[in-house]
């Protein structure tokens, strides 16, 4: 395997940690604040929490001009990106309102098999081995989130939506870092989907700077971890990897919650669940045997 997959595979890895464990800021935050307010908020964050960062990694560095198609390539990416980050974290958000955590993880999850499809699409082929490691994480994310039978309600037709609009926020992704600065592009997107979501945050919600004063604490956690530097480090990761062996390990973040859960809530793992977390590990193992991915 490649120096440059290795890492890459190392920080969606740790994206996913990040992404496991910032579902309780998530959950606490919408107490206090709508779902447009919360992600308009912790993505600006975010993209201030990158202008600094963007300064660190260029600093001693002999700064190379960019020329005007470079800025509109760099720009286009970045509000691409920010635009289909809008639209899955708000339908994310608004599913979670109406649905139960678990059914949210498992079909949030379903972009592991819709990133593949959507790739034969636009020319991106995988192995069998991929399809194979797609399967046995779509029935391992099954045992472990789902545990009270499966129905479809109006929760999970958001998130489903939301699904699709991560599976693109992936491939978009993997288009446009073959020619983009990453933590750039990253931090575009952090100010698009903020700006998208301050329009309907004013129409719906009317927010109150005392309402989100009292979610500064989860809020600040999304937008810092979550934002800042979750989705900064898909974005670097995710370049020069296959985008289906990518999402196969970012959908890690269901099995990280559970460990987080029983780690920190000390709340106890099911026999299920556990058979889920060890067919997602066997998945992820799977993508990354060599072969034609």
């Amino acid at each position: 395997m490649k120096k440059k997959q290795i890492k890459g595979m190392l920080l969606l890895l740790l994206a996913a940690i990040i992404w496991g464990s910032a579902f309780v800021a998530q959950s606490v935050g919408m107490e206090y604040v709508g779902p447009f307010t919360f992600n308009c908020v912790r993505t600006l964050i975010g993209g201030i929490v990158l202008i600094p960062c963007i300064t660190l990694l260029n600093h001693g560095k002999v700064k190379k001009k960019m020329t005007s198609s470079e800025k509109k390539r760099l720009m286009i990416g970045g509000i691409c990106c920010g635009i289909a980050l809008a639209i899955g974290s708000t339908l994310q958000q608004f599913g979670i309102m109406y649905t139960t955590v678990g059914k949210a993880g498992f079909i949030t999850a379903f972009y592991i098999i819709i990133v593949p499809i959507l790739g034969l699409l636009l020319g991106k082929k995988c192995g069998l081995s991929v399809w194979i490691s797609v399967m046995i994480a779509l029935i391992g994310l099954y045992f472990l989130c789902i545990t009270d039978g499966f129905s479809i309600g109006k929760g999970d037709s958001y998130v489903f939506l939301g699904a699709l609009a991560f599976a693109i926020h992936i491939l978009v992704i993997d288009y446009f870092t073959q020619f983009n600065d990453g933590v750039k592009m990253s931090c575009i997107q952090f100010f698009s989907c903020g700006i998208i979501c301050f329009i309907p945050m004013i129409l719906f919600e009317h927010p109150e700077i005392s309402t989100i004063l009292l979610a500064w604490k989860p809020i600040l956690y999304a937008g810092v971890l979550s934002c800042g530097v979750g989705y900064t480090l898909q974005m670097v990761g995710q370049k020069n990897m296959n985008p289906t062996v990518a999402s196969l390990i970012l959908s890690l973040e269901s099995v990280i919650s559970v460990i987080a859960g029983f780690l920190v809530l000390h709340q106890n793992l099911s026999q299920r669940e556990l058979i889920g977390c060890a067919l997602m590990f066997i998945a992820i193992i799977l993508a990354q045997l060599p072969g034609e991915n």
